[in-house]
């Protein structure tokens, strides 16, 4: 086996050995992976790899005094001899197992997850970055001969001669009944619905031989007497001839104009910092928002994130101070959603972007903001998807009532979700919860 082999059967004994995803997002250490490298814990899997002894250490066919030569019988085992597990005094290791990791890019840890949760969220093109030919699916009168869309114009024509053609052997038979003229004729042919012209009939008439005109006494004895063939028959026995052509049939396969569209995604997280937020809500709110943020990044083209934190009042923050950071204030929520809709409405127009914007607290909010503020200001903020996620370990407070009163709000909006998180249990349904709904 070589070492691309090697290497092949590495990452396949890591994927199997890897921590279930979702125990990782409910209980693994998140904050070792970054946002384009998410590190999921595996037991100790050697890569292989090729080793050298050290040059002081001599090498084949050296010696350093105390080697025995050749057939020199050699003594017991001493303490310390050996790889094992004991430590230097040649003690049993006291110490567990170590752990490698299994690295995974945004766009598999979006793939596994969707099968996790048998999700399959389809992103959405917005901004047009450029516009291609498509297949020739169009069509126009005009255009070079190599394009000429011969298919149609034969059904076209096979079209017309169809509705044109009549058995013209029968209708001179027609001809040759007693005392008929060509307009008695042509009347005839049309109450039996054969669609001969008054002009063919004309010409035709001088074609009967006088010794044949007055061969019948009626229609009725000659259609009794001779058979009609339809125009399948006479296709069948003599082919197809004479298909009537016309210029107006003509049409010009031309390439369908495709406009490429990148999918683009900004996701606005917003997270509330004041002094109620303590260890266990914090924790909840990373474990519910960073695996969010790496499935979108591997579901778009391009992801940006804007990450707001608020207690009374809200400011932007970057991303590594986002789960850590503490305030000691009090709570406004609509402060965070004045600002998300400012950033929002000067950099991310929502003709170009697709837009989240996800919030998570304790519910925890001053008297009367989320009704006459936040509110009215998600239903300003143009988005694929509202979320709130509410973070109160053991259960709602008396006083948290945000979350409720947003879902009694807005329940209505097929773009908002609640979702309620009291143990890191809860975090995978929270996450399938708001993709679904924006799924669906």
């Amino acid at each position: 086996m070589g070492l691309r082999e090697d290497l092949e059967r590495f990452r396949e004994v890591g994927e199997e050995r890897r921590q279930d995803l979702e125990q990782f997002i409910s209980y693994g250490n998140l904050g070792g992976s970054g946002p384009e490298n998410i590190q999921i814990p595996i037991k100790v899997v050697d890569l292989p790899e090729f080793k050298y002894d050290r040059l002081d250490q001599g090498g084949v066919g050296q010696g350093n005094g105390d080697t025995p030569d050749v057939g020199q019988p050699v003594g017991p085992p001493q303490p310390g001899d050996g790889d094992g597990d004991g430590d230097e005094d040649g003690d049993p290791g006291e110490e567990g197992a170590e752990h490698e990791y299994y690295e995974m890019d945004p766009e598999e840890f979006a793939e596994q997850l969707d099968e996790e949760l048998g999700l399959d969220l389809e992103p959405k093109g917005k901004e047009v970055i450029e516009e291609v030919e498509g297949d020739f699916t169009d069509v126009t009168r005009t255009g070079p001969n190599s394009t000429l869309d011969f298919e149609r114009l034969f059904k076209e024509g096979l079209k017309r001669k169809l509705s044109m053609d009549f058995d013209e052997e029968f209708v001179r038979e027609a001809m040759k009944v007693a005392g008929q003229t060509p307009e008695s004729v042509y009347r005839w042919c049309r109450e039996k619905n054969i669609l001969v012209s008054h002009a063919w009939v004309e010409g035709a008439w001088d074609d009967i031989p006088d010794e044949e005109r007055g061969a019948w006494d009626s229609f009725e004895e000659m259609e009794e007497n001779v058979d009609r063939q339809t125009t399948l028959q006479r296709i069948r026995r003599e082919g197809l001839k004479n298909v009537p052509f016309r210029q107006e049939d003509e049409r010009y396969r031309h390439p369908e104009i495709v406009e490429k569209k990148q999918k683009n995604v900004v996701v606005v997280n917003i997270r509330d910092v004041s002094g109620s937020m303590r260890e266990r809500k914090r924790e909840l709110v990373e474990r519910t928002f960073m695996p969010l943020d790496w499935y979108l990044t591997g579901k778009y083209d391009n992801a940006e994130f804007v990450y707001i934190a608020h207690d009374a009042d809200a400011w932007e923050v970057e991303r590594e101070e986002f789960f850590g950071i503490r305030s000691g204030g009090g709570t406004r929520i609509s402060s965070a959603y004045r600002l998300a809709k400012e950033i929002l409405d000067e950099q991310y127009p929502w003709s170009d972007w697709n837009r989240y914007v996800f919030a998570a607290g304790d519910s925890e909010n001053s008297s009367n903001d989320t009704t006459e503020n936040v509110v009215p200001l998600m239903e300003e903020i143009d988005a694929n998807l509202h979320a709130y996620v509410e973070t109160q370990p053991g259960g709602t407070a008396i006083n948290a009532t945000h979350a409720e009163e947003v879902e009694r709000s807005l329940s209505d909006r097929g773009n908002v979700v609640v979702s309620y998180v009291s143990s890191p249990e809860d975090v995978m349904d929270a996450i399938y919860e708001i993709l679904s709904t924006e799924q669906q």
